[in-house]
Parts: structure tokens; C-alpha cells; sequence
């Protein structure tokens, strides 16, 4: 407030406290749910299925007690928002640990295998740390691509719904192949590497923006957003907060008993939990969310995308109940 405002200026001020950023791992950035991009380079719109009930002579057909109740009181912490939610929480959870394991998996010593065990792995990969730059600048590239040009044809291809059914059961699978690399040639190793990180990328960068998605579709009015936005914010803080600890100590356990895949293991345990978790989380069959890319040259690989709301009237007598 300034000593110059008057009254009347004060009382025709407004101002907007701004939500807190849903964000999930370090490589995600937090996103606000009123915005159209969901963490992504490409714009998303949903458009609504609805239906309004009407009388003959086109006036509207009063609510009943309940209706009228929710229509007034919007539901925020519903069964599915609250299952969705969770399903964020999970996937920032192993997505951290990915993150957080990834280099001292790199640079960790290497031994050499004279044993046939799968269960014995003593240490990491042992590369430089230009070569763990290098790959790093590598993996960064590939999650370019796979934002900006994959997930909208994922996205088109299979919708919403499908795409976070894909990548949700493909996260274990990413996690749980990492710690092999130890057995990989050196002549392969390159390869075997950028394959790992090619299916992470691919199941993480597509997971982030269709979980936002679909809690935005779940959520019964904008007037909400704000309560939910904190409530998944929350959540993904929490899971950032204790993932790095829990797989720090766990590759160090693992390290002792020569076996430093438990970490990844147990990040694949998480998301084969998040896998099983799904079957949950019901879909939103009344809204329909359409991705338009910001690379053009993709869109005639796209599907056609005509949808916008539609209003279905039911016109019954007055009498009616």
C-alpha cells in the first residue's frame, strides 16, 4: 500500500496469491495447473463432455437438494484426485532416485567379473568424469526430442489414458536393467547406456505430463485448482525430500554385500508398486485432452483433432421429476 492510495483505490485492488509449483524430480520443473503446457514444449487442451437438463419452454430445470449441494460445495480431495496424486508421489519418488544413482553408478569403480553371478555386482561402470559429462549432455538431448517431438505423437497416437498405461508398466523395467551394464563389454558399453537412458527418458518425460493431465481432468472445478495444485506439490516435495537418502543408503549396502543393484532394485520395487497402484485410478471419460506440438512438422503424422465442448440438452416436461 502506498501513502497516496485512496479508499476507494483500495477497495478496487485484487491481488493473486500464485500456487505453489507442482514439480517432480530435479529434471522436471514445477508447473502450475492452470497453465496449458503440463512441463512440456507443447500446448494441451481438454475440452469437456456435459449435459444440461432443461424445461420445455427452455428455462432451467431446478437442482435437486444434493445436486445442488455439490454444485455449491465442489468436491476437492476426491478418490480419484487423491489416487492420482499418490501415483505422482510414486513416480517423483523413483524418478529421483534414477537421478540422484545415475552418476555414482558411472564413476563407481569397476571390477572385473570372473564369476557368472548375476547377483554379484561389486561396483559401477568407472568411467571418467568427462565421460560421465559427456553422457549426461547426451541424455539431455535425448529428453529433448523425446519432449518435444515423441510425447506428442504418443499422445495422439494413444491418448491420454493409454500413454500413462504404457509408460507406467515400462518403469521397472528402466530401473531394474541399469545395474547389467556392469556385465556389457567396454566395446558396447556406449550403446548399452544410451539405451538405458533412451527408455528412461521415454517412460519418465512421457509419465510427468500425462499424471498432470489427468489431474486436471479429475478435478471438478477451477475453483479447486489451487487445493489440488497444493496438495500434489506437496506430495512430490515429500518424495523428493526422502528418495535421494533412501537410495544413498541402500547402494551403499549394496556395495558391502557386492551387490550395488539393490538400489536399483529397490527403485524398481517403487515402481512396480506404482505399476500395481494404477489399476486404482479410474479414467475421466468426459473430457478429452489434445496436444498440439510446437515442432509443426509432426502434426500430419498427428491424428485429427477436432474436439471441443460438447453440451448434450435433456429437455423433459416441467412436472418431471
Amino acid at each position: 500500500m502506498q501513502e497516496w492510495s485512496t479508499q476507494e483505490q483500495l477497495d478496487n485492488t485484487t491481488a493473486e496469491t500464485p500456487l505453489m509449483a507442482t514439480a517432480g524430480a530435479t529434471a522436471d520443473s514445477g508447473v502450475d495447473l492452470r497453465a496449458d503446457t503440463y512441463g512440456t514444449f507443447n500446448t494441451v487442451r481438454i475440452d469437456e463432455e456435459k449435459q444440461w437438463r432443461l424445461n420445455r419452454d427452455g428455462t432451467s430445470r431446478p437442482p435437486s437438494v444434493s445436486s445442488r449441494d455439490s454444485h455449491d460445495r465442489p468436491k476437492v480431495f476426491t478418490r480419484k484426485i487423491v489416487m492420482i496424486t499418490v501415483a505422482l508421489g510414486i513416480f517423483t519418488y523413483h524418478s529421483m532416485t534414477y537421478d540422484h544413482l545415475l552418476p555414482i553408478f558411472l564413476q563407481d569403480e569397476r571390477f572385473s567379473q570372473n564369476h557368472e553371478s548375476i547377483f554379484t555386482m561389486p561396483g559401477g561402470l568407472g568411467l571418467t568424469t568427462q565421460s560421465v559429462g559427456v553422457i549426461m549432455s547426451v541424455n539431455g538431448l535425448i529428453a529433448l526430442f523425446i519432449q518435444a517431438i515423441v510425447f506428442p505423437l504418443f499422445a495422439s497416437w494413444l491418448g491420454i489414458w493409454k500413454t500413462f498405461v504404457m509408460v507406467t508398466a515400462l518403469h521397472p523395467v528402466a530401473y531394474f536393467i541399469v545395474p547389467y551394464l556392469a556385465f556389457v563389454r567396454e566395446a558396447a558399453l556406449y550403446p548399452a547406456v544410451y539405451a538405458c537412458l533412451t527408455l528412461r527418458n521415454f517412460t519418465s518425460i512421457l509419465a510427468y505430463p500425462v499424471l498432470l493431465i489427468m489431474l486436471k481432468e479429475a478435478t471438478s472445478s477451477p475453483t479447486v485448482l489451487g487445493k489440488v495444485n497444493g496438495l500434489a506439490a506437496s506430495a512430490g516435495a515429500a518424495c523428493r525430500t526422502i528418495a535421494p537418502p533412501i537410495a544413498g543408503y541402500l547402494y551403499c549396502i549394496g556395495s558391502q554385500i557386492d551387490f550395488t543393484g539393490l538400489a536399483w532394485w529397490g527403485s524398481a520395487f517403487v515402481a512396480l508398486v506404482g505399476a500395481v497402484q494404477m489399476v486404482t485410478i479410474r479414467r475421466t471419460k468426459n473430457k478429452t485432452a489434445t496436444v498440439k506440438p510446437m515442432a509443426n512438422f509432426i502434426r500430419p503424422a498427428m491424428h485429427d483433432e477436432c474436439n471441443e465442448d460438447i453440451v448434450h440438452i435433456v429437455v423433459r416436461d416441467a412436472e418431471d421429476v
